[in-house]
């Protein structure tokens, strides 16, 4: 038997008849299967596409023999990084190899047999798609969801571009093997945080496996506990959260990250050489690493001490690249003798371990982690667990050094984190806040110019431009995205002052490539 005659038959019936279009009249028993889109970033699909897409093309079948209207579209995710990394290595426009791609994966997909609806079909780099994120991003600007922060991202001094964490490999950017460090640039981001709790109570309502809710509560992490103030000796302050505040006495020193602003504005000129070296080799690490509880804590004296809020006591600040500055405050407590991390790094710097909880059931053993009765803790003496900590607490709040607080692990978004990333309507001069243009804009459609050579320029030093030939120009600032390429229709006058990045690559004549700054 010829297979691929009989498949080829089958499917040409499929398409005749619309087979798998989803009839919106039937809606009585409807059902929608969703998968994952592909990335247009290579020639072909590979294996991996079929493990994903045949299993749940099975499962969508299954529901349309129990009678089910089953809606199944595909498309394409073709935006981001996965299509520039494309498009450099093989030195092809990005829109001509992503528009090829696509073509080339439609056919391999209608090969498949799956039973996707091709008339519902998604190419999120077509306008008639991306007018629609753009829309929903200045819904979200409107609502004071989108906003922009200056937060460190993987950076390849060779390629002069962000790398997701999946493309830093052993430290080293996977495409040219540079060496990757952290910069510190402005982004956009999504004020997730604000859903924190309505995502947690969400959970309660759906029919997820439990062990995926417990990740998914895990993600968000909802903590429950005291912001405290310290003042430094400069006068500065910084501010720590902790769910462990009755453990305040005990505290021995204060850790800020190697990236948090005050390590530079505090370290003392001897230390300088030994923290600044810190910082660069803290640039070369991953966050990923930088939070595993495996790894071995390290950490820096930057000269300066701080000022226990309950009790005076000076204790010195340290960097270390265990905390992160785009992480709660960026900075953090240490109290040795209840703390499995601090104590292990109390002991690596010779730091004091001063206990302050007790255990009630019997000998207390350092470190103590478990609520216990306060020792060592002037007039909370004697208090336990949760009553220590609401009066301790209460105190901090009485005399403007802290106050209860709820705080969730999920940050705010980096939605150019996202390999999928969009033009977003908007531009930011250097001398203004951002800019978004105005609903009626959009699309703001894509400039096609680019450049497939690699020069050591960066694109902060280019040449300037704008969104609209007659509006003036502006310098450029560092650019964070992976969008491909820039809006060119904006409100007239409006001026963009949107980064260039050229790159290089011999042997090949040296062109220019217009990013947008979302």
């Amino acid at each position: 038997m010829d297979m691929k005659a009989v498949e080829s038959k089958w499917q040409q019936r499929w398409e005749k008849t619309k087979e798998n279009c989803f009839n919106k009249k039937n809606i009585d028993k409807k059902y929608y299967v969703l998968e994952m889109f592909s990335y247009p970033s290579g020639a072909k699909l590979h294996i991996g596409h079929w493990y994903n897409y045949g299993p749940s093309d099975s499962f969508a079948r299954f529901k349309k023999m129990q009678g089910y209207e089953v809606f199944q579209p595909m498309g394409f995710d073709a935006f981001g990084l996965p299509a520039e990394n494309y498009a450099i290595k093989t030195q092809i426009h990005p829109k001509d190899s992503t528009e090829k791609n696509i073509e080339t994966m439609e056919h391999q997909l209608k090969a498949m047999g799956a039973m996707f609806d091709w008339s519902a079909e998604v190419k999120t780099c077509e306008e008639n798609y991306y007018k629609w994120t753009q829309w929903m991003f200045l819904k979200l600007y409107e609502n004071g969801l989108a906003y922009r922060k200056e937060a460190p991202v993987n950076w390849c001094p060779s390629c002069n571009t962000v790398l997701a964490n999946e493309q830093v490999v052993e430290g080293c950017c996977e495409r040219c093997g540079t060496p990757v460090i952290k910069r510190d640039l402005t982004q956009w981001f999504f004020k997730i945080t604000q859903y924190a709790e309505e995502l947690l109570q969400g959970l309660n309502t759906i029919d997820w496996p439990e062990k995926t809710k417990l990740m998914q509560r895990n993600w968000i992490g909802k903590s429950v506990g005291c912001e405290i103030e310290f003042a430094c000796e400069s006068g500065d302050t910084f501010r720590v959260f902790t769910t462990r505040c009755d453990t305040i006495f005990g505290v021995s020193y204060v850790v800020l990250a190697p990236e948090h602003p005050l390590v530079k504005k505090l370290v003392s000129d001897e230390q300088r050489p030994a923290v600044e070296a810190y910082i660069e080799q803290t640039a070369k690490t991953n966050e990923i690493d930088r939070l595993s509880s495996s790894r071995e804590k390290t950490g820096v004296f930057i000269g300066h001490y701080a000022v226990n809020p309950i009790n005076g006591e000076k204790i010195p600040i340290y960097a270390a690249d265990y905390v992160l500055y785009s992480y709660g405050t960026g900075a953090v407590m240490g109290v040795p003798a209840h703390d499995e991390r601090d104590f292990a790094f109390a002991q690596k710097y010779g730091l004091p371990v001063k206990k302050v909880i007790e255990n009630r059931n019997g000998e207390t053993v350092l470190p103590f982690c478990e609520d216990g009765i306060c020792v060592n803790s002037l007039q909370f003496d004697g208090r336990f667990g949760e009553e220590a900590r609401t009066e301790i607490a209460n105190y901090l709040s009485k005399i403007g050094k802290g106050a209860t607080s709820t705080t969730a692990c999920a940050t705010g978004w980096y939605p150019a984190n996202a390999t999928g990333a969009r033009p977003s309507p908007s531009s930011t001069a250097p001398t203004a806040a951002s800019c978004p243009f105005p609903i009626r804009t959009c699309p703001s459609n894509c400039r096609t110019t680019w450049s497939s050579s690699r020069t050591a320029s960066r694109p902060w030093q280019s040449a300037t431009s704008s969104c609209t030939p007659s509006a003036p120009s502006a310098a450029r600032t560092p650019c964070a995205t992976p969008t491909l390429w820039i809006p060119s229709s904006a409100p007239a006058g409006t001026t963009c002052a949107m980064p260039t990045r050229t790159t290089t690559s011999s042997p090949s004549t040296p062109r220019s490539w217009t990013r947008c700054c979302p």
